[in-house]
């Protein structure tokens, strides 16, 4: 078996470049996915997704004039055994007509995701809210918590891209590329590329 030198060496030449750019990257501090040419695969790290999720909190939200959730704080778990994401957040509930002390605690939505062809983005989607904790709540309001739980996953994570692929990205040895399966890792996600 004869390997084919010239393609070793554009290859090489390839890697060469792109880590020249990732440490150009890493030294501005500059967020990014890193492309892994052997494999065919973007890795995004729980750095530039955090900051991601980041963008869309703190978040407040009003049910009728009766209850307030002020969403902040978003911190990112990853489960490749589900293949989901749970984005965890401090709550601050406060019922607007009592005036009393706001109730504190944590929602943590798990997320599966998808890649949107039209925004070139991989997507929050069919989040599901996996725990309410309330410090001091009695059990007998889980319900209604988990209520406000699935319509704060709705309206703030469903479809939320967190993140975009530049056109550049998605082009490589002058083909288009478009992104295939996303895996969970236990710190980011690694999204397989193929050709159109």
């Amino acid at each position: 078996m004869q390997i084919d030198r010239r393609r070793v060496l554009i290859r090489l030449a390839r890697f060469s470049s792109l880590s020249a750019a990732v440490v150009a990257l890493t030294a501005t501090g500059t967020a990014f996915a890193a492309y892994n040419v052997w494999t065919g695969e973007y890795t995004l790290t729980r750095q530039e997704l955090e900051h991601a999720v980041g963008q869309r909190f703190p978040a407040t939200l009003r049910y009728g004039q009766l209850v307030s959730v002020e969403l902040t704080h978003p911190h990112l778990l990853f489960d490749p055994a589900t293949n989901r994401i749970t984005t965890e957040v401090d709550a601050q509930m406060a019922n607007l007509l009592l005036q009393g002390v706001p109730i504190k605690g944590t929602l943590a939505i798990s997320s599966s995701l998808k890649y949107d062809p039209a925004q070139r983005a991989v997507l929050l989607d069919n989040p599901n809210v996996e725990r309410v904790r309330v410090d001091g709540m009695p059990a007998e309001y889980g319900e209604q918590l988990n209520a406000i739980g699935g319509v704060v996953a709705t309206q703030v994570l469903n479809q939320y891209p967190i993140y975009k692929f530049k056109p550049e990205q998605l082009r490589y040895g002058g083909r288009e590329v478009e992104p295939g399966a996303i895996t969970v890792l236990p710190d980011g996600l690694k999204v397989e590329v193929r050709q159109r």
